[in-house]
């Protein structure tokens, strides 16, 4: 018996449990191959055994949230993909600071709060993903950052149980933290507590509308993972694609936006290598002709 099978055999009954999924379903981009495991969890307790239960059958564990701001390779993730559906919310200390499991929708809690006159979060209600994704990626618009609000993390790590930790010792930067640079390797998060302050829910509602507004006439529609790279400090992302000539480009059903020139996209049936190419083709003629490393914002994960 293999360790992926021995694995199948314990979270048996710990979830749904699926084999040979094919992840172009759970990707906002619509790309990527087959996962060994596929388990649904439900809560953040079942999120640490699947992840502890992992580790000590030596078989390699990715948490999926929502599926945004990854490319899956097309031969997939080798190993056990965890979905992640933890979506517990606590209010705590007279309903302005919550404790949320990590699989909730960042953008569904943030305009909840909007609606009940909690402020903090209003720049969120166009983010995807989950919140655990948010922390990892300190997820940020509009001049705001979850680091703005978050003060603590409920960490699973194999061998110690969970432990909470502070915001202040995860580190976080822009479009980063701890999680992006590798230093919490093993540690997966299952909750995060976030502290907001009271508001006026109308005016709190009308700026997330503008904020919709702004999103939906800058952005494409369609299947995409959110903007591939990172902003450098000289000139945002899009404005050095598109003076490379990458507007529009397209390679298979993969092209970049030419609304938005660093947002990919895929028309159909893309390819993730054929992403990739672009991607590195972007990269390149940025390097070539202004000497500017462009930082994927997108992460790529599987058997690339």
């Amino acid at each position: 018996m293999t360790a992926v099978e021995r694995l199948a055999t314990t979270l048996e009954g710990r979830g749904e449990l699926r084999r040979d999924e094919v992840l172009s379903r759970h990707t906002t981009f619509g790309v990527g191959g087959p996962a060994d495991l596929f388990l649904t969890v439900r809560d953040a307790e079942q999120l640490g055994f699947a992840t502890n239960a992992a580790h000590d059958a030596g078989v390699d564990v990715f948490v999926l949230g929502s599926g945004s701001n990854i490319l899956v390779a097309d031969a997939g993730i080798r190993g056990l993909v965890i979905d992640n559906r933890a979506r517990k919310e606590t209010p705590r200390e007279g309903g302005t600071t919550f404790v949320v499991e990590s699989g909730t929708s960042f953008a569904a809690f943030a305009r909840k709060m909007c609606r009940q006159g909690l402020e903090g979060l209003t720049w969120a209600v166009g983010i995807p993903g989950t919140l655990g994704g948010a922390v990892v990626y300190n997820a940020g618009a509009y001049g705001g950052c979850l680091g703005d609000v978050l003060t603590r993390v409920r960490l699973q790590e194999h061998g110690d149980g969970d432990e909470w930790v502070d915001a202040s010792d995860l580190g976080l930067v822009y479009r980063g933290s701890v999680f992006t640079r590798g230093q919490f390797e093993g540690k997966t998060v299952l909750e995060a507590e976030v502290r907001l302050v009271p508001g006026d829910a109308k005016e709190l509602l009308e700026r997330a509308a503008s904020y919709d507004t702004r999103r939906l006439s800058a952005q494409p529609r369609g299947r995409n993972a959110g903007s591939m790279f990172k902003n450098p400090p000289e000139n945002p992302a899009w404005k050095l694609i598109d003076a490379v000539g990458l507007r529009g480009a397209q390679r298979g059903d993969a092209a970049v936006s030419d609304k938005h020139c660093n947002f990919f996209v895929n028309y159909g049936n893309a390819r993730a290598a054929d992403v990739a190419w672009l991607v590195e083709e972007a990269q390149r003629r940025v390097r070539e002709q202004f000497g500017i490393e462009l930082q994927r914002e997108v992460a790529f994960v599987g058997d690339w």
